[in-house]
Parts: C-alpha cells; structure tokens; sequence
C-alpha cells in the first residue's frame, strides 16, 4: 500500500495540476532520440539559454528509373520510349532548386541502359532540346546511343524541338531518322572556346597575376593575360580537330546533305530550311516522330509510349521536362580568376547567341 502511495505521488509530482503546475528548474539533458506521440499544448512563455545546434544532411537518394506509360496511348503496336534531353549537355551535376540536381549525361546513360534491359521496348524517340554543350559531354551521349542500338537493334527518330543546334544536333545525327519541327532552330556545326582578357579589368582594382609555372603553354587562354599567337595557334588547332569530327560525322550519317561549305560555319536554320539542305528527314512535329518510329519498328500507327522516370518525376505527356533543370544564379559570363579553378573554359559544341550561357557551362 505504501509503494502505490508513493507511485501516485510520484506522477503528480511529474504531470502536476491544472492550478499547480510541475515547474522544472535546472538543466534537462536528453541523449538519444526523444519521441512523442499525442499532442503537446504549453501556456505561457518558453525561454532558452545557450546554444542550439541541428544537423539536416541533404537527401540525395534517387529512386530507379523505371517506365511510366502516358495516358492517351492505346493499342498493341509497337511499344515507343520516348528520352528527353533538355538544355546543356554538360558531364557534371546541375542544380534545380531544392536539389542536388541531376547530371545530364549521366541521367541520359542511365535511361538508355533501362531501355535496353527492357525487352518490351521497341523503339526509342529522342526528344531533344537543347543548344548543345561540351566536346566530351556530347561525344560521350552519342556514344552510349551507338552502344544501346549495337545491343539491342532498335530503331531510334531524334525529334528535335525547339533548339537542335551544337552537340544537339550532333546527337541526333546518331540515330535513323531526324524529325525537327517547322519552328525548330537547327545547325550550328561548329565549335566555341570561351575565353575573356581581364587584365585591364583587373588592374583596376590592383589586382596583378603573378603565377609559377612549369611549361611555358600550361596557362594558355587564361583570363589575367593577353592570349600568345602560339597559345591561339594552339588552341585553334583543337577547334579545328573537334569542328572536322562534327563534320565527318554529318556528312557521314546525312547521305542526303547539300554539299554547300556553309552548313558548316556555325549557322542555324529553321526546320524547312533545314530539311532542304538535307540536315533532317522530316518536318513535323512529336506524334509523328513517334508514329514513324513505329513504322520502322515494323508496328502500325498506334501503340504504348513510355517515359523513364524516377519516382515523384512527371510523366503526363510526351513533353514533360524531367526536374531539376539548369538554376543559373549569375548574369555574367565569366568567373573572377583565382576564384574558382574548377570551372575552367572548354571547347564547346554550342551555338552561343547568349554569352550567359557560358556561366552555365563554367
């Protein structure tokens, strides 16, 4: 009797009265995990001393890729991935807001890997958009397109939307048939290097190189220093060497391609243009790329279109964007030197109207 007695007057103590609260005064230490279940209400005022330190790591788990089949798509012809690729092809994470974003050449591979694994899959739609992006990066995406139609011998229609231009249209190349809309920009077979002097800029704020260095060419095309005429000779010779490879591979994979030297200079052109001068099969729009790649599957005119997908990624329609696109944070087209070495210059497959989109590339 006299254990339960102490018991009850234990837990008054504890939870207290409406007219006596349980008043704590001191230090409360709690280590471990503190869980509650229920609802807590507090009346009155709650004062703090001292720190209060909280740790949050970023949650950068990504599900599978897995196929999400689009509403509107009925039948049993042959059954259509459509892969998209949007903005600049560049080998390195891209940031969306919120996110650790998603590496497009990366994401690009994984996508055609589950294709291949994939046996159901009967032909492939490239959606592309995009102005193009690094040498390397766009090199690497049409080599791993050869590598999935080596492995599995699917048919492949690039669809080129509102851009196809630069390692866009390099890419494209790279598959059967290349469909570009009537209002697509298409083209720019040519390479860029961006590289700004600043030295002037910089010698107004004091600010003067003074590197050490090993080589005599191991700066070239730095900002803080004019350009040497062997450094552009140099450098021009890559260009030149990256610029050929584009073009062997467009006169190789367009049998059709007008001879004019000019295709090759960098200019764009619109869809019909682009089509009269052999650079694309068709003009038309999504549906019939996707329709034609049936046709070359063998399957009539309708069937299954199905996106790749992680799992909170939207797929309503053929145009859906996967997430995390480019967050461009600067309006200038260059990094301070010294400042951030890992963002370097390099030799671009990309028509560049806007110089900001240099700050995406660096």
């Amino acid at each position: 009797m006299r254990l339960v007695s102490l018991l009850v007057l234990l837990i008054a103590c504890m939870v207290g009265c409406q007219r006596r609260p349980f008043l704590m005064r001191g230090a409360m230490n709690v280590d471990g995990n503190m869980r509650m279940n229920g609802d807590m209400n507090m009346t009155g005022g709650m004062a703090m001393t001292g720190d209060m330190t909280t740790s949050m790591k970023t949650d950068n788990t990504a599900s599978p890729l897995s196929p999400v089949a689009l509403s509107g798509y009925v039948g049993h012809g042959a059954k259509v991935a459509v892969v998209d690729l949007d903005g600049v092809i560049v080998d390195r994470n891209i940031t969306g807001i919120g996110s650790m974003g998603e590496n497009p050449v990366a994401l690009f591979r994984e996508k055609l890997n589950a294709i291949a694994a994939d046996t159901t899959i009967d032909a492939v739609v490239l959606r592309i958009n995009s102005p193009g992006g690094g040498v390397t990066a766009s090199d690497i995406v049409s080599h791993d397109l050869i590598e999935l139609k080596r492995k599995r011998n699917l048919p492949v229609v690039a669809c080129l939307m509102t851009v196809g231009t630069g390692g866009g249209y390099y890419l494209a190349t790279h598959a059967d048939s290349v469909v570009a809309h009537p209002t697509s920009v298409v083209g720019g077979i040519g390479v860029i290097m961006n590289v700004y002097n600043m030295e002037d800029t910089m010698g107004q704020f004091n600010i003067l190189s003074n590197p050490i260095k090993a080589g005599e060419q191991i700066d070239a095309g730095t900002p803080e220093r004019p350009m040497g005429i062997d450094e552009r000779k140099r450098l021009q010779s890559i260009a030149d060497a990256f610029h050929d490879r584009f073009i062997d591979q467009v006169r190789q994979s367009r049998s059709s391609i007008d001879a004019n030297e000019d295709l090759f200079d960098g200019r764009v052109f619109t869809g019909d243009e682009a089509q009269s001068y052999g650079l694309v099969d068709h003009v038309g729009y999504l549906n019939d790329a996707i329709i034609h790649a049936r046709q070359l599957a063998g399957g009539g005119p309708t069937g299954p279109v199905v996106m790749l997908r992680r799992d909170n990624d939207r797929a309503y329609t053929t145009l859906d964007v996967t997430p995390n696109s480019p967050l461009n944070t600067s309006l200038v087209p260059f990094k301070l030197p010294g400042l951030d070495r890992s963002s370097m210059p390099t030799f671009l497959y990309l028509w560049q109207p806007d110089s900001s989109l240099a700050s995406v590339i660096q």
